[in-house]
């Protein structure tokens, strides 16, 4: 083993100011009491946060830290950071370098330019950020990044984080009160356990420099197919470029420094594409670390004349990026409650938590879908590369078996053949990794988990873990409050399981989701398919889904209505952005090139006729560019004056409609008829990079 892999043990986390570092710089009192908040959420005296502070900024000063910053996650989808320097003026013209309890605990921003969906007006500006203890601390760029949430003043979320510790915080309540019915008195706490895979491509910084599409929209608004893409499948798993080993080699520095677990890194499907997943952690934790992993793959790839595109479909014709949510509930002893188990009271409580999933998954689909819905995302569910945008859940052949015999009231046969009776006591150990995983599943089990598979590559992962959260919560909830009351806990039980499975196995479906067969199915079923943004987001302000989270206390309705009036903002705004882009490239650049070459073709056609030469070809060619210029000229005439026409971006459904049925409809017509005049337009002419020269330039 060479120096630099016998240090990763060593540099593991040295950025982070973690367990152990608090463990050497407290006192055994506030290193006690940081525990207790970390798990009791108990508050932290002031001399406490003091301490606390002083240690942490003494550690970030000798990593070369001079700022620090309250780093946010705001509804933007990215995070914030606001930055101040330690130095507190001490006498005539001298500083210290220091760092309050106060400042630790709570900062002030301007909240008027962050997504509020009319939570404020814009001359309303104050904002507050607040330290997240359960949250690690860390060094970067010599500044102290201090995870954080962020409210407005009155006290109104205007961030990701809040909701998800929220809906964390739920979930534990409701898993111990069913651990408690199962004699369970050991565990204090059941965390939700996220791994997010993440897609990304990788092309030549040069490239991207010529296209303004990808530099305005981060992906290609128009191309021909290339001649190759991905229907050899030898990028899928094979051997990394020795450029790309490069980046790869120092993300994973970067990344293991602040205590991110990246584990897994290969080539995906798409030429340029790649995926990098980390080793499981809790919910909170894993989305900081995605977050901190996407602004890393940016930045890192900077640094090697890379650029690296986290859109969902940055190029059409190849696979999307997406990102696998795995999600899975372990106790703080360390039992993953949805694994099977090798006993039959593990079996029985693996059936209920199974149920609660079923039952959740089915009552809120529409949520479900609504969380991962945004443009970038529109452009991949649906297609065969992601999973389709009905939901429904996988659960294999023998888990599948076991439900069937629970709901019919027969004998189960194991894979060994052996008849057992479906009991409380004489539950059967269901088998991990029976069947073969299937891609085409949005929420499919896998053994130990569940795999959420309908994120996209760009999207902060704690909206989709708030969901699932709170989902889960309330369905446990219910659960418990059967159970608590049951004469007879068994039967009550094994009636409960029948009942739930019976009632909700038409969201189980383990065929293939690509087929068009599938659609039809699960229309007939009942299932939901919202195809896009624009059908899916008045989920959001469904009377059911306003309760369910109500109830909970991880949104207020007004909290949820905002977030509604965001969404479909972006969607306007993201949808404008885009239409503006391709016109402004069409005008500039693509309207001035195929006129050059269909001039000097008309030329050669002159010559050829002067001399009695065939110019059938010549003739040919110049009538269909012509034919083909003269209808994007028409078209953009009408995406200018669509665009002219369209409603404000604020004015909810209505504009959203307006966007994704006129403008965007003529921005689609005007990609297909560019990437026509592209196959057909002489290279020397064509003003920018095709498909083939940016996935093929690294």
């Amino acid at each position: 083993m060479d120096e630099p892999t016998k240090r990763i043990p060593e540099f593991f986390g040295c950025m982070v100011f973690n367990e152990d570092k608090m463990r050497q710089r407290l006192s055994a009192d506030a290193y006690e009491a940081w525990q207790q908040c970390m798990t009791h959420g108990t508050p932290l005296p002031r001399s406490i946060a003091d301490q606390i502070a002083a240690a942490m900024k003494d550690w970030a000063t000798e990593l070369g830290a001079t700022h620090y910053t309250h780093w946010f996650q705001p509804m933007t989808g990215v995070t914030a950071e606001k930055h101040d320097s330690f130095i507190t003026p001490s006498g005539n013209d001298s500083v210290i370098m220091e760092l309050s309890g106060k400042e630790l605990s709570r900062g002030e921003a301007d909240a008027s330019s962050f997504p509020s969906g009319g939570l404020r007006a814009t001359f309303e500006a104050r904002g507050y950020t607040a330290w997240d203890p359960t949250s690690y601390a860390f060094v970067k760029d010599k500044t102290l990044y201090i995870p954080t949430v962020f409210c407005s003043y009155s006290g109104q979320t205007l961030d990701k984080k809040t909701p998800l510790l929220r809906s964390i915080s739920r979930l534990d309540q409701q898993c111990l009160r069913i651990l408690r019915l199962f004699g369970n008195t050991e565990a204090h706490h059941v965390i939700p356990q996220v791994g997010p895979e993440q897609e990304y491509f990788l092309i030549d910084k040069s490239m991207y420099q010529r296209r303004e599409d990808l530099k305005l929209c981060g992906r290609t608004l128009f191309g021909a197919r290339p001649p190759k893409g991905q229907e050899l499948d030898d990028h899928y798993y094979g051997a990394i470029k020795p450029r790309v080993a490069k980046f790869m080699q120092e993300l994973d520095e970067e990344l293991w420094k602040l205590g991110v677990f990246a584990k897994t890194e290969h080539n995906e499907v798409a030429p340029a594409q790649h995926e990098l997943a980390p080793v499981y952690t809790d919910a909170n934790t894993a989305t900081d670390h995605n977050q901190l992993t996407m602004a890393l793959l940016k930045k890192v790839a900077d640094r090697h004349d890379l650029v690296c595109l986290l859109h969902e479909k940055p190029f059409a014709g190849v696979n999307g990026s997406g990102k696998h949510d795995n999600w899975s509930l372990a106790t703080d002893t360390g039992e993953n409650l949805l694994k099977p188990g090798k006993t039959p009271s593990q079996n029985a409580q693996f059936l209920l938590f199974l149920a609660a999933f079923i039952k959740g998954v089915d009552e809120y689909q529409d949520i479900l879908r609504c969380c991962v819905s945004y443009p970038g995302n529109d452009l991949r569910l649906g297609g065969s590369e992601a999973p389709p945008a009905v939901i429904s859940i996988f659960l294999g052949d023998e888990l599948t078996a076991v439900l069937d015999s629970i709901i019919q009231g027969t004998a189960y046969v194991d894979m060994t053949k052996k008849k057992l009776e479906i009991g409380v006591d004489t539950l059967p150990e269901i088998p991990q990794d029976t069947t073969d995983r299937n891609r085409t599943s949005p929420l499919a089990f896998t053994g130990n988990k569940f795999e959420f598979r309908m994120l996209g590559s760009s999207q902060s992962i704690a909206s989709p873990n708030t969901v699932l959260n709170t989902i889960m919560a309330d369905e446990l909830g219910q659960f418990a409050d059967i159970l608590e009351q049951a004469q007879d806990f068994k039967s009550a039980l094994q009636t409960l399981l029948h009942d739930t499975f019976k009632a909700h196995q038409r969201i189980i479906f383990n065929g293939n989701g690509y087929d068009d067969s599938w659609a039809e199915e699960a229309r007939r079923r009942g299932l939901s398919n919202h195809r896009d943004t624009v059908d899916s987001m008045p989920a959001y302000i469904d009377p059911k889904n306003i309760s369910l989270f109500t109830r909970h206390d991880v949104f207020s309705e007004v909290e949820m209505r905002a977030r509604y009036g965001i969404h479909l903002e972006n969607y306007c705004k993201i949808t404008a952005i885009e239409a503006n882009t391709l016109l402004s490239m069409i005008r500039r650049n693509i309207f001035p090139a195929v006129s050059r070459y269909t001039s000097d073709l008309a030329r050669a056609v002159q010559r050829k006729k002067a001399l009695y030469l065939d110019c059938s070809a010549e003739t040919d060619l110049l009538q269909q560019l012509t034919n083909l210029n003269n209808e994007l000229y028409t078209t953009a005439q009408s995406m200018a004056q669509a665009l002219e026409n369209a409603p404000a971006s604020e004015g909810g459904l209505a504009s959203a409609r307006y966007y994704r049925d006129v403008v965007y409809a003529l921005e689609y017509k005007a990609s297909h008829l560019v990437n026509e005049l592209e196959a057909n337009t002489s290279a020397e002419y064509w003003p920018y990079p095709t498909y083939a020269d940016i996935l093929f330039s690294v």
